[in-house]
C-alpha cells in the first residue's frame, strides 16, 4: 500500500507540472500583454487569477474558504500566510481580488516561461543577501505607494524541518505595514502541505482548507511596535493551525 502511495504521488506530481506548463502555455499571450505596461498590473493580476484557479482545479484540488473579513475594494494590505508549498502562490491569488504583489525567492525565476512572468511581475529577493533585501524592501514601498497591496510569506520560505508546524517570522512584512499604516491581513493555509508539499512521494487531491482572518490593524504603531505586531500575527495562525474553524 505505501509503494502504491508513493507512485501516485510522484504521477500526481508529474501531472501537476502538466497542468502548470499546458496553462501558462495557454494564457502565455494574456499574460504578456498585460506586463508590457507597469500600469496594466491589475489586468495581469485578473489574469493571474484565473491561471491559478485554472491549476487548483485542474490538479483536483478544490478551496474551502472561511472568512471573518471582507477585503474593502481599493485598500492595500499586507497579505501574509503560512508557507508549506508551491500551492501557496495559487492559493492566495484564489483567496482575494484585491491587487497585490508578491515578494518571493528568486530561485522561481529560473523555471521556463512561469519564471520569465514571475521575474516581471513580482519583488525577487535573495533572503541570505542583505543589499538584496533592501532592494526589495524599497520595491514593496514603491508598489505600496502605488496603491496596491503586498504578499510576503513571513517564514522567509518554506521550514527545512518539514515537520514543524510553524516557523519563526521574520520582521520585513510588519516594518512594511507599520511604516505604511496598512492592515495585516492573515490567512492560514491548512491542506497544502498535504496536498503538494515539497517531498516528492507525498501529496494528492483533494480540498484545500484557507482561514481568512480579522485585519490586524497598524495605526498609530510604531517600529518599536514590530515584535508585538508579529507575535499577535503569528499567533493567529498559528492557533488556527492548531485549532481548525475550517
Amino acid at each position: 500500500m505505501k509503494v502504491f502511495k508513493q507512485i501516485f504521488a510522484a504521477f500526481y506530481r508529474i501531472w501537476f507540472y502538466l497542468i502548470i506548463a499546458f496553462f501558462t502555455i495557454l494564457l502565455f499571450p494574456f499574460l504578456l500583454i498585460s506586463i508590457l505596461k507597469h500600469s496594466w498590473y491589475p489586468f495581469f493580476f485578473k489574469v493571474a487569477r484565473t491561471w491559478s484557479i485554472l491549476v487548483i482545479y485542474g490538479i483536483g484540488c478544490y478551496p474551502v474558504i472561511k472568512r471573518d473579513v471582507k477585503y474593502e475594494k481599493g485598500e492595500s494590505y499586507m497579505f501574509v500566510a503560512n508557507h508549506t508549498s508551491m500551492t501557496d502562490i495559487m492559493l492566495m491569488f484564489h483567496a482575494t481580488k484585491n491587487p497585490f504583489v508578491f515578494v518571493g525567492k528568486k530561485e522561481l525565476a529560473k523555471i521556463p516561461l512561469f519564471g520569465y512572468i514571475y521575474k516581471r511581475t513580482c519583488i525577487l529577493v535573495d533572503r541570505g543577501n542583505t543589499k538584496s533585501r533592501v532592494e526589495a524592501f524599497r520595491r514593496a514601498e514603491i508598489r505600496l505607494n502605488e496603491g496596491l497591496s503586498v504578499c510576503i510569506f513571513p517564514e522567509g520560505g518554506v521550514p527545512d524541518d518539514l515537520s514543524l508546524l510553524l516557523d519563526e517570522f521574520k520582521d520585513g512584512a510588519f516594518r512594511l505595514s507599520i511604516e505604511h499604516q496598512i492592515p495585516i491581513a492573515p490567512m492560514t493555509f491548512h491542506d497544502n502541505k498535504k496536498r503538494f508539499p515539497y517531498s516528492f512521494f507525498i501529496g494528492g487531491p483533494g480540498k484545500m482548507r484557507v482561514k481568512v482572518h480579522k485585519l490586524v490593524p497598524t495605526e498609530n504603531l510604531t517600529l518599536d511596535n514590530r515584535k508585538e505586531l508579529k507575535k499577535e500575527t503569528r499567533d493567529v495562525i498559528l492557533n488556527e493551525l492548531l485549532n481548525p474553524t475550517v
